[in-house]
């Protein structure tokens, strides 16, 4: 596939990711109060609504400064940047790889929006077993995490050009 074609398609994923979490965000603080729980599966996958001024899993979310706010902006407009970057030279990047840039990169222009826009992200998946609850996070959070995953996946199992078969 020639580069322009990956360039585009890594930025098309990116978008979609983009705009899926927007939409799914939109969906959930227009129709579900802070103090409502969504029954999704029971036992196992609630929706809720629920902002996290922090990072991943609300680290730093106890400080709710200005100047935490604008820290955590910049540095995540920073890692975008630097994502838009590698993405940019996608000729060097395997698939696996590609694909988790653009993953990454589609989840933290979710994250950062809401950030710059509200100075909050949304979260709202709600995953628990029993009384034991998994941090609440959002679409962006996932394809962040699952992006994470294909890196360290073509870091431990890399594509080798097939070896050349000798003679015995």
């Amino acid at each position: 596939m020639p580069i322009s074609a990956r360039r585009i398609l890594a930025l098309l994923m990116a978008l979609g990711v983009f705009a899926v979490d927007r939409w799914s965000k939109s969906m959930v603080e227009a129709n579900v109060n802070r103090t409502e729980s969504v029954t999704v599966i029971p036992g196992l996958f609630n929706i809720i609504h629920s902002e996290n001024s922090g990072v991943a899993f609300g680290l730093f979310s106890e400080n709710g400064n200005q100047a935490r706010t604008i820290t955590l902006v910049v540095l995540s407009l920073l890692a975008v940047i630097l994502l838009a970057v590698l993405l940019w030279r996608i000729e060097q990047l395997d698939g696996r790889s590609a694909t988790g840039l653009a993953l990454i990169l589609g989840g933290a222009l979710g994250n950062v929006n809401d950030r710059v826009g509200a100075g909050v992200v949304t979260d709202f998946l709600d995953f628990y077993v029993q009384d034991y609850h998994w941090y609440t996070f959002n679409l962006a959070d996932a394809a962040i995490c699952t992006g994470a995953g294909l890196l360290i996946l073509s870091m431990l199992f890399p594509n080798r050009p097939p070896q050349e078969k000798r003679p015995l």
